[in-house]
């Protein structure tokens, strides 16, 4: 853990984060290294230091993100970026909404071990978080479905006025295309794309940016599974 350690102190001078707030990281890490139920590919502290903690606070670089005082992270997995900005944003209440028991086991250890007080599981698909509705001023989603999808996901959780951020690779034209237009269906604004370099060799790294600019109508979320199967702003 030496190597991440040295990256963590880079990404505390980078972010402005005290030892306090490091010290989190690290337990996080360490418990992702060692957690043999850990929902995640990259394990090795060396590399999820950058993959996934680096890869997280890159979106301080928003002030949305940097503002946001009730956060939801949607399909929140392993935690990232969940749990990386509920340490760096001591400020917020996160909710980490996961819907796989399994992963919500390990959430719970990851927030015990951390010492996170601001952040919470919700044990439930996104589309059926009735307790979440208009609720979040900013939405997080990592990796986790199309935008058209990752729009309607959002839209209803979202306070008017409020942020969808959407971490995500390479987009295609289609897909930017009716993210768009499933955005206008929802009340959203169209996405704006930020290139971020979490770290070095990081490629096809973009922050999808919504905002909440009209109330959501009635009907959204559709019945879970729904937008996945059928998802707005197709061109049929």
């Amino acid at each position: 853990m030496s190597d991440a350690a040295g990256r963590l102190a880079e990404l505390g001078r980078r972010w402005s984060l005290d030892a306090a707030q490091l010290r989190s990281l690290a337990s996080v890490l360490e418990l992702l290294a060692a957690d043999p139920h850990a929902p995640s590919t990259v394990r090795d502290g060396g590399v999820a230091v950058d993959v996934h903690i680096a890869d997280s606070l890159s979106a301080l670089a928003l002030d949305e993100v940097r503002q946001a005082r009730a956060v939801a992270d949607l399909g929140s997995g392993a935690g990232f970026p969940g749990l990386v900005l509920a340490v760096a944003l001591p400020q917020a209440s996160v909710a980490l909404v996961e819907s796989a028991a399994r992963k919500c086991e390990f959430l719970e250890r990851a927030v015990a071990a951390a010492a996170i007080t601001n952040g919470r599981v919700v044990c439930a698909r996104a589309e059926e978080w009735a307790e979440g509705e208009g609720a979040s001023d900013l939405v997080l989603a990592r990796a986790l479905a199309p935008l058209a999808v990752l729009c309607e996901y959002a839209a209803p959780l979202l306070e008017l006025g409020g942020t969808l951020v959407a971490w995500k690779g390479e987009v295609t034209p289609a897909e930017a295309l009716e993210g768009e237009r499933a955005a206008a269906l929802l009340g959203l604004s169209g996405g704006s794309a930020v290139r971020s370099e979490p770290y070095a060799g990081s490629v096809a790294h973009h922050l999808h940016v919504f905002r909440k600019v009209a109330q959501t109508p009635p009907g959204f979320p559709r019945r879970p599974g729904v937008a996945r199967r059928r998802p707005l702003g197709g061109g049929g």
